[in-house]
Order: structure tokens, then sequence, then C-alpha cells
């Protein structure tokens, strides 16, 4: 009798675990690995410790779901980007500038990446999941890169790695380094006005890099 119950059960278990996810997204961002709180994320959702431990098993597998579910988050955008049927010129700088916008309207992302670096990347290394979200974020810039090359634009031998990691660096940098940058430099690097320009100063700085001869 209780088997058409199952798939609603199965529904509000998934909703319930996102839900967990978005609160303790939110408090690692903020508070770190070490400064979060099962019982505040606990609070903030109205339930128990028990029970986010009952999806969870620990804080610390958690915390390895809240870093795999930002990092899924930014690779499933990638592979939205329609490769095969945009100019090569028009896809490297499409990824460029959707990176950017992605960095931008997720703070938390590049807060939960900074906190992880100063762990040594200890949890993600633990993680079977983030292992495998590498290849689909390279996949995609390799078939550009080779696309491009195949038609004569874009120079060979180029490290789709090495493509990643500027595009990261420029995007990760902006928003982790605002506040330094602008007690320093007293420019606030999200002010509306210089956004556009940095955002087709990246997708500039790539192509001509890999169209330079």
């Amino acid at each position: 009798m209780a088997q058409p119950d199952r798939p609603d059960r199965l529904r509000d278990a998934e909703r319930t675990r996102a839900e967990i996810i978005q609160v303790a997204t939110r408090e690692f961002a903020d508070k770190g690995y070490a400064g979060a709180r099962v019982d505040e994320i606990a609070a903030k959702m109205s339930t128990t410790k028990r029970m986010i431990y009952y999806y969870f098993g620990n804080k610390e597998q958690l915390y390895i779901e809240v870093l795999e579910h930002a990092y899924a988050g930014i690779r499933a955008m990638e592979q939205q980007l329609d490769v095969e049927h945009l100019d090569p010129v028009d896809a490297i700088r499409q990824l460029a500038e959707l990176t950017f916008d992605h960095h931008e309207s997720h703070p938390d992302f590049i807060r939960l990446v900074s906190i992880e670096n100063i762990h040594r990347a200890k949890h993600i290394s633990r993680s079977t999941v983030l292992s495998g979200l590498a290849n689909p974020a390279l996949d995609v810039l390799a078939r550009i890169l080779g696309r491009g090359a195949a038609a004569g634009v874009f120079r060979e031998g180029v490290d789709p790695l090495d493509i990643h990691l500027v595009i990261s660096s420029y995007c990760v940098f902006r928003i982790a380094n605002q506040h330094t940058w602008g007690a320093i430099f007293k420019r606030d690097l999200l002010d509306p006005e210089h956004r556009d320009q940095q955002r087709k100063l990246l997708g500039d700085l790539i192509v001509d890099h890999l169209t330079a001869r």
C-alpha cells in the first residue's frame, strides 16, 4: 500500500537535501569550514542537527557536497555553450563572458574556493564527484581550440588548461580581491560603470592570445 507514496517521499528527500545545501553554502562561505556550525545551519532551517546528519553523515561530508554542488553549477553552464555551431572566436569569447557572469553572480562559489585553498584542497581531494568535473570543463575548451586551429583562426599547440587558468584567474580575482583592491587603489572592481569594459577585456585578452602569430 505504501508503494504509491514512494516517489513523493523521494522528492521530499531531494528537496530537503537541496535546501540544506543552499543554507550550508552560505554558512560555509561566510564562516569557513572551521567556523561554520551544523547547529546554526539546522536553526536557520528550523530543523535539527540530527536530521542534517541523517542526510549527510557528518559536517565534512556536508561541506564536500556543498563544494560539489558549487562546482557542478559552473560545469553545467559550460556544457550549455553551443560549441559546435558557433564560430570559434565567438565561442571562446562567450565562454569567457559566461564565466565572468557566473563568478559575479555566485560570490559564495569564490569564497568556497578560497576557503578550500586555505585547507590545501583537503576536502576536495576526498570527493569522488569533483575529480570527474575537470574533464568536462577542459573538453569544451579543447573542442573550441581544435575547431579554431583546424580553421586556421587559432594557433596550434595551445594547452586548454592554460586558457582555463587565464579565464578563471581574471574572474576569480575580480570577486575575491575586490575589498583589498578597493582599499589600495580606491576603485570598486564591481562598479557597474566598469563592468562592460572588464567583461570585453577578458574576451579580448583570450582572443588576442589565440590569434597572435
